[in-house]
């Protein structure tokens, strides 16, 4: 029984690491679909990581980050954490709306449905890894964004999860959207009864 995240072993790890494989070449087909650009997202970084050394991963606390935040639920219980810099917001944001020059503290109500539906597509894509590899049931709730400094949105995790395990896995991702580089993190936070639920099914416990 995995009780916290240093329970898990190099095997353990092995398998998180194969589902963000398999999520961002899922994700890549999907994201291609929606904005109608080719695009190819080079294999991730995926690292199990405590929370502060995310955090620092990720730049620092006053940086100015967008932020997807998806719930799962049924048999996978935790949320997938998508953080979006800046120049992947204007890149998207150009693609919709033919918009330069973001401020990512002033984005509307068009901006904001835009990314929360590429947020949602790239964290279906994890979820469907999941489910692909496990046979579980994973539902995801309607995504919720935000647009604020990175240790306010890492607070999230931290506040929810803290009490249970102290690390997360983290993927970056470089995509490529039409000869232009963007990158982004992700990170995927299930419970820890979640982890059992899914290494027991795969037959690791």
């Amino acid at each position: 029984m995995i009780q916290k995240f240093e329970d898990l072993n190099e095997m353990h790890i092995d398998v998180l690491k194969e589902i963000g494989n398999i999520g961002s070449g899922n994700a890549s087909t999907a994201l291609s679909g929606m904005i109608g650009k080719d695009i190819m997202i080079k294999m991730p970084e995926v690292k199990t990581l405590e929370f502060q050394e995310a955090l620092e991963h990720c730049g620092s606390p006053e940086d100015l980050r967008a932020a997807v935040l998806i719930r799962l639920k049924n048999d996978i219980e935790g949320m997938i954490l998508l953080l979006l810099e800046k120049e992947f917001v204007e890149v998207i944001l150009d693609i919709f709306f033919q918009k330069k020059d973001i401020d990512l503290l002033s984005l509307d109500e068009g901006d904001i449905s835009a990314l929360s539906e590429i947020g949602n597509i790239m964290g279906s894509s994890y979820v469907s890894a999941i489910a692909t590899l496990t046979g579980l049931a994973v539902g995801v709730e309607a995504p919720s964004f935000t647009a604020d400094m990175l240790g306010a949105v890492m607070s999230v995790p931290v506040i929810e999860f803290g009490e249970v395990g102290d690390k997360l896995l983290c993927i970056d991702k470089s995509i490529e959207i039409d000869g232009i580089s963007i990158k982004s993190n992700m990170m995927l936070i299930p419970t820890v009864d979640s982890l059992s639920v899914l290494f027991k099914r795969l037959g690791l416990l």
